[in-house]
Parts: C-alpha cells; structure tokens; sequence
C-alpha cells in the first residue's frame, strides 16, 4: 500500500467517526431538549436516553479523534431548568 492510500484510509476512518459522532451529538441534544421541556412541565422524565447516546459518543472518543461528553442525571436537567427560569431564557 502506498502512503498515499494508507494517509486515504486513515482519513476516511477518522471522517467516518467523526459524522457518527455528530449524528449522535444531534440526537444527544434532541434527547437533552425533550428531557428540559418535560422538566418545566412538571413532568417525570430520565436521562437513560441521553447517557446510552452519551456512552456511545465516549467509546468514540476512546479513539482520540472527538472529546468526550458528560453523563447527564436528573439533578443536572432541573438545576438547568431552573437557571432558565431565573432569567426567563424559553427552551
């Protein structure tokens, strides 16, 4: 294999991690955003959804390409929730 192709390979190995993670990145969000419109309805919600994303992007991670994210509990979403409220943001 030339250089070449080997620098290609590698390339596209390093591209494809990083759109996996960007998707999960997305849909990390979309599960945060569900979890704080629960929040301020009173509702019951879980992280489960957002940490099983989170827990994917982090194997990830373990290649060195992308950071590692945070786990999220419940405790975080509402002390965010409630920041939001103090300064009157919308979700």
């Amino acid at each position: 294999m030339s250089v070449h192709e080997a620098i290609t390979k590698h390339v596209k190995k390093q591209n494809k991690i990083i759109d996996e993670f960007l998707a999960l990145d997305k849909q990390r969000e979309h599960y945060i955003e569900e979890a704080i419109i629960l929040c301020k309805q009173g509702s019951e919600f879980t992280t489960d959804k957002i940490n099983q994303v989170t827990g994917e992007m982090n194997e990830l991670s373990k290649q060195g390409i992308v950071p590692p994210r945070k786990y999220v509990t419940v405790d975080m979403v509402k002390e965010y929730v409630m920041k939001l409220d103090r300064r009157g943001d919308e979700v």
